[in-house]
């Protein structure tokens, strides 16, 4: 089922602050971001995708209000520039870059970043006050990633290490590229249909949902608060979910349709996050 972005049989939620068309641009606090607009989708991975995974069983969603997406990954350089020192230990793969992506940073680093920007957008009258930024679910991450396309990736059924920083076999039979076997600077691999950069590879993306087993279907789904469902690992763990894949990774993990769970007090160099702006569900609070 193709995605519909004029979706007249939904109720759409419009705002003044919103682009025009997918991949519109917009800068808030120094972040380029691109319009993600309303729409449904079908998300998870058909039965006969290569590589398929559990966990991606198909369900339709619908988002009825749009979002700016981060254009590129959360950067080394926004992160000391917000924050101050960064969060983890810089690796050899992941050396230090104020164009390289943020890694070794845990869930809860990750959302204090999203609180901080939020403070700054709103400080400078650059993000309305009733508009925030925080990380994607699982269903806003993969809607942008798609942007559009229903095939494995946003590039087609396949995926070359031309196409995304990922390092060794390409998926399903793409044509080899480099295997960098690094992180690389945000924005050196071609972007997607709505101009986002590095959705498949370069570094995993923190989602704010809690995993479950299952994807979650219907009308704006959102995991965030939904811990005592969370799907238990072998060990009786929970987890948030984690999207994109990884320069650590072969190409199949770099599906629009994969997932990962990660415990959310633990970082690793290769899982970063990337940021969004919407419009929070409770009305702002009067200054």
């Amino acid at each position: 089922m193709p995605l519909i972005l004029d979706s007249s049989a939904m109720t759409l939620e419009h705002s003044d602050f919103d682009g025009t068309r997918a991949g519109d641009s917009r800068e808030i606090a120094r972040v380029p971001l691109c319009w993600c607009p309303p729409g449904r989708f079908i998300m998870g991975s058909p039965p006969g995708e290569p590589e398929r995974r559990p966990g991606e069983d198909q369900v339709q969603v619908v988002l009825t209000r749009g979002f700016w997406m981060a254009k590129f990954e959360a950067t080394q350089g926004q992160w000391k520039r917000v924050m101050g020192a960064l969060p983890g230990p810089l690796t050899a793969e992941l050396p230090a870059g104020d164009a390289l992506p943020v890694g070794n940073v845990n869930f809860v680093e990750a959302e204090a970043f999203c609180l901080k920007l939020t403070a700054l957008g709103h400080k400078a009258g650059t993000l309305p006050k009733d508009w925030e930024f925080r990380l994607p679910t699982e269903a806003q991450w993969e809607y942008a990633c798609r942007a559009g396309t229903t095939t494995a990736t946003s590039f087609g059924n396949s995926l070359s290490s031309k196409q995304a920083n990922f390092m060794g076999k390409p998926y399903n039979g793409a044509a080899p590229g480099p295997s960098l076997k690094v992180a690389a600077k945000v924005g050196s691999y071609p972007a997607n249909p709505w101009a986002l950069h590095d959705m498949h590879g370069n570094i995993f993306e923190w989602c704010r949902d809690w995993y479950h087993e299952r994807l979650p279907g219907g009308k704006n789904p959102d995991l965030y608060g939904a811990k005592a469902t969370a799907t238990k690992s072998g060990n009786g763990a929970i987890a948030r979910s984690r999207r994109g894949g990884a320069w650590t990774d072969e190409g199949w993990p770099c599906r629009s349709a994969f997932r990962l769970r990660f415990e959310p007090e633990r970082r690793y160099d290769h899982i970063g996050f990337r940021v969004l702006a919407v419009r929070s569900e409770q009305e702002p609070k009067l200054p």
